[in-house]
């Protein structure tokens, strides 16, 4: 495996990317570009063949150091973080808002009036870019595709036993079909953590692999649930494998978890996205979400992004923040004074 310089980390090779690229990689794909292991006589009768998520994360450096991740973080943010203060990056990252509601007492009315205000910001500030997706727990999708008027605008709704993932596979299709069939046009839903940590990769894989399917050209967001994977390398190696399994993008955090969104995890997460498009050649996305507070908060993940995706990763395509508290926020800046829009 090629160790990747930190320069190289950050801004790609380009020549690279194209002797090794190719198109939409899984798992399975992944073998045929990889050495097999060959055992001699008494090894090969007492040594197991090695599963092919193995072989996959063989192909990246997953063994991380915690400190070293988040001294580099710190270094990064250090030299770039101020230089993105701008009012222009709050207007990218306004139009990169996920405008989220997955509260225990939404209601119909609620979400509907939560979807209006999304409408009313189209007149109310005609030289900005709205939202890029109002999130929705699964019942709530054809509210808000009956309500829904503003363009460019999509809807989002979390699935698959949200937030704990702990449910049947069964009922994990049937809620993410139903989602689909309502309105939504993007799926979020949590790897089963537990499965993950008890080296499971086979039905985490799986599980991310049918749900994919079920969605079609529709975008997939896989949340690792990172404040529960305890080190860097269970982050790297789980953003490697949700990859691998189709994610259309990788998602820090549920929000419903005592810890949720870091620049360290972010930074471990980015360059894993980098690694594996060096790899494989396929794009895939970002979306922090959980404890993102702040205008500040916003600009540390803008400013890692940047720096090691790139300005190709800085578009709402491939670039998406989780936030319900971050929209009048950002909103206040842009327009220089307190604003309670949301």
């Amino acid at each position: 495996m090629k160790h990747l310089s930190d320069d190289e980390y950050l801004y790609g090779n380009e020549a690279e990317q194209q002797q090794e690229a190719y198109e939409n990689p899984s798992i399975d794909e992944a073998l045929d570009e990889t050495d097999s292991f060959e055992y001699d006589g008494e090894d090969r009768e007492h040594l197991h063949q090695p599963s092919k998520y193995d072989i996959a994360l063989g192909k990246y450096n997953t063994a991380l150091n915690d400190a070293e991740v988040a001294k580099q973080t710190a270094q990064l943010l250090e030299k770039h973080l101020d230089e993105n203060n701008t009012v222009e990056v709050k207007k990218f990252l306004f139009n990169c808002i996920d405008l989220t509601t997955l509260k225990c007492t939404d209601s119909e009315e609620s979400v509907m009036k939560f979807t209006e205000r999304v409408n009313d910001f189209v007149d109310a500030y005609p030289d900005l870019k709205n939202v890029a997706a109002i999130c929705v727990y699964p019942n709530m999708a054809e509210i808000v595709n009956d309500t829904l008027e503003a363009d460019d605008v999509k809807i989002a709704c979390v699935s698959g036993g949200f937030p704990s993932s702990q449910t049947f596979i069964e009922v994990k299709v049937a809620e993410t079909a139903m989602a689909l069939h309502t309105g939504a046009d993007e799926i979020d839903i949590v790897i089963p953590v537990g499965k993950f940590l008890s080296n499971d990769y086979e039905g985490m894989c799986d599980e991310i692999e049918e749900l994919k399917e079920v969605c079609g050209e529709k975008h997939l967001k896989v949340i690792l649930e990172t404040g529960a994977l305890g080190s860097a390398s269970n982050i790297k190696k789980a953003s490697i494998l949700s990859m691998y399994s189709g994610a259309d993008f990788i998602k820090t955090s549920t929000g419903k978890e005592p810890v949720s969104a870091t620049p360290e995890a972010a930074f471990v997460m980015c360059k894993a996205i980098k690694e594996y498009f060096l790899e494989t050649g396929r794009k895939v996305g970002f979306k922090p979400a959980g404890g993102i507070n702040t205008v500040k908060d916003a600009l540390v993940y803008y400013t890692i992004v940047k720096e090691v995706l790139g300005k190709e990763w800085l578009n709402n395509e491939l670039f998406r923040l989780g936030t319900s508290r971050l929209a009048n926020l950002l909103l206040s800046e842009i327009v220089g004074s307190e604003t309670k829009f949301f």
